[in-house]
């Protein structure tokens, strides 16, 4: 063959047309066979050629592999192999050091805008992605018919502070009467005690006087009675001119005389009778005087009854002032309602409401995402036993991959996704299949979060921990 041409490749051993003999070709295409398979896998070429000479076979000098080509080809195989072994242990020794899962997200705040009191929107002052601030004004409800709650119920407290206001008058006043008729009532008492003390001391000397009359009289009716029997026998004497009319002069006058006291001691008696009756009336007078200031005083110490009553009607009138103030408040603190505020600062998301909307109690209108931003991994249970709150965090967000986040471990939830889940696994029923739990771990940023790069809950993050670092080291 001329120089310059490719030779045709040929196997060693193999069949060509100068064979000696069927059964030689037949072996010499086996040996061919396994020749053509040791190529095929890269084997060296020398274990081939001695395979070749112990067969009695001669392979064609041409067919041999060239000593610096075999030289190149065992140092590209020990470069792989030993490339291969320092990324592997490269990878061992960082994965030993590091732990990282793509079960991750952007958590935060996400506050629902809500209004707290029904009502027809009558004005809609921000737009979704909006950035708020605490306090901006973002709704106004109509505010008439609370203006008309609120005028209502001033009017209702301020008719309750006037009866507050009687009420206390009143206590006053009963409190004052009170003092006064107890203090008058017992004066009466006193000066008809004292009045029938008197009344009854008269009617004593009316007696005693009538008694002493009394006894004038039966002497005076005695000495009548004895002068007049011996005027009688005087009498009978000088008829018989037995007396000298001197005596009988005498006797007559001393009977006269006797008649006329006693004449004058009937009548004491009757004076002094008369005086022992208006002594009885006088007596009858005090008592019933007395019994009156008794009565008085009596009605005066049951005022205690009174002034209670009047205290309660005082606390009544209190109480509802008070209940009312209350109700004030109420109706302006709904009042106050009508503006719907930005609870936090952040920015506005999924607004569903417009101008002419009727509003119900805690129906969300809108999403208030708050600037406060951390990160949820999900990180398998086999883990999380490496983990430890203030290991630092490099955060990769899928939104910006040539940037990475500084972060660190905040804390780790005391128990699986599954569990805290809508609806937690029973594994104490049925079979059961291990699964490898996921465990949230809170991941916070270090760093203020640059507003060039937007970040918001739900994007996906891979965090890598790096196990050696951070306070609480293993």
């Amino acid at each position: 063959m001329p120089d310059g041409q490719d030779q045709p490749l040929s196997l060693p051993g193999a069949y060509s047309a100068d064979s000696s003999s069927p059964a030689e070709a037949a072996g010499r295409l086996r040996r061919a066979g396994a020749d053509a398979s040791t190529l095929r896998s890269g084997s060296a070429a020398a274990a081939e050629d001695g395979a070749a000479a112990k067969a009695g076979s001669q392979p064609p000098t041409a067919n041999r592999m060239a000593p610096h080509k075999k030289v190149i080809y065992v140092a590209l195989v020990a470069v792989v192999i030993l490339g291969g072994a320092a990324l592997g242990l490269w990878y061992w020794r960082y994965a030993e050091s590091h732990e990282w899962t793509d079960d991750a997200f952007i958590d935060g705040h996400i506050t629902q805008v809500s209004s707290r009191v029904p009502g027809r929107v009558i004005k809609v002052l921000f737009d979704d992605n909006q950035e708020v601030k605490q306090g901006d004004n973002l709704v106004k409800i109509d505010p008439r018919d609370f203006q008309v709650r609120v005028a209502q119920a001033r009017a209702a407290l301020e008719s309750a502070t006037h009866q507050q206001k009687t009420a206390e008058a009143n206590v006053t006043l009963v409190r004052t009467v009170t003092a006064a008729s107890i203090e008058q009532a017992k004066a009466g008492v006193e000066q008809s005690q004292a009045g029938l003390a008197m009344a009854k001391a008269g009617l004593g000397a009316a007696r005693s006087t009538a008694e002493r009359a009394k006894a004038t009289v039966a002497a005076a009716e005695a000495d009548a009675v004895r002068t007049a029997a011996d005027l009688k026998r005087f009498k009978e004497l000088s008829a018989e001119n037995r007396i000298s009319p001197q005596q009988m002069d005498g006797a007559t006058a001393v009977a006269q005389a006797a008649a006329a006291q006693h004449e004058a001691a009937k009548k004491a008696y009757d004076a002094a009778m008369a005086g022992v009756s208006a002594s009885e009336a006088q007596v009858k007078q005090a008592e019933w005087k007395l019994a009156e200031y008794v009565a008085r005083l009596a009605e005066a110490n049951a005022a205690p009854d009174r002034i209670a009553v009047a205290e309660s009607q005082l606390r009544t009138a209190t109480s509802e002032v008070a209940r009312l103030s209350k109700v004030v408040e109420q109706a302006e603190l709904e009042y106050s309602y009508v503006e719907i505020r930005a609870p936090e600062t952040g920015r506005m998301a999924r607004k569903t409401v417009e101008v002419g909307d009727f509003l119900q109690p805690g129906q969300a209108m809108a999403s208030l995402v708050q600037p406060d931003l951390w990160v949820t991994a999900n990180f398998k249970e086999t883990a999380v036993g490496r983990l430890r709150p203030g290991q630092a965090v490099a955060l990769t967000v899928d939104a910006y991959p040539g940037k990475t986040f500084k972060g660190r471990v905040e804390s780790i939830q005391p128990g699986s996704g599954a569990v805290f889940s809508l609806l937690p696994p029973e594994n104490a029923t049925g079979n059961y299949v291990k699964i490898v739990q996921r465990v949230p771990v809170k991941i916070v940023f270090d760093e203020p979060l640059d507003p060039a790069y937007v970040l918001a809950p739900g994007m996906s993050v891979v965090p890598v921990v790096e196990i050696s670092s951070g306070a609480n080291k293993e």
